[in-house]
């Protein structure tokens, strides 16, 4: 796994997707084998078939079969480390600029971004708070939502099911 340290994971993303999830950055696991959420105990798969993204829990090789249904993967910063502790706040903010030019290049409905803490560092918003926010990236909607890591246990399963079926319900009919 160490070996993983700052591989990347290529962006899943297409143009006009109703959702573009932003993790923080790829896991060791995941750098290892070039999918995103791949670690065994992540709970993105199943928070979006719980939420309804998805039809069944799909594996990380299956990703792919997400721009089918709307929904595309990225990265607020590109390289694989054991922990999101090891980037520098300038790191992320970085990463963030990157996400507003996909954003305005792709123009999904919206963009997800996984992960409270890294949100507030990466768009310099201390208060900021799970769910939709006051501003967009370029015409797309922005929301944040727990980090689905399995070693995030603030937010179990069924929070995440209520937090991703709230987004799956406002891409769907432009409510909140």
């Amino acid at each position: 796994m160490a070996a993983a340290a700052g591989r990347t994971v290529p962006d899943l993303i297409a143009s006009g997707l109703g959702v573009l999830f932003c993790g923080i950055n790829p896991g060791l696991y995941s750098g290892a084998t070039g999918h995103h959420f791949a670690r065994p105990g992540n709970r993105f798969w199943p928070a979006l078939e719980a939420a309804g993204f998805t039809e069944r829990v799909l594996r990380p090789w299956e990703e792919a079969g997400l721009l089918e249904v709307g929904v595309g993967i990225t990265n607020l910063v590109e390289r694989a480390t054991a922990t999101a502790a090891e980037l520098p706040p300038a790191e992320l903010q970085v990463g963030r600029r990157m996400l507003e030019r996909k954003a305005k290049r792709f123009r999904p409905r919206c963009v997800a971004v996984l992960g409270i803490g890294a949100f507030r560092t990466a768009f310099e918003r201390p208060q900021a708070a799970v769910g939709p926010q006051p501003e967009q990236l370029g015409s797309s909607a922005l929301w944040v939502l727990p980090n689905p890591s399995g070693l995030n246990a603030n937010h179990q399963l069924p929070d995440l099911a209520r937090a991703f079926g709230a987004l799956r319900e406002y891409i769907e009919t432009g409510t909140v």
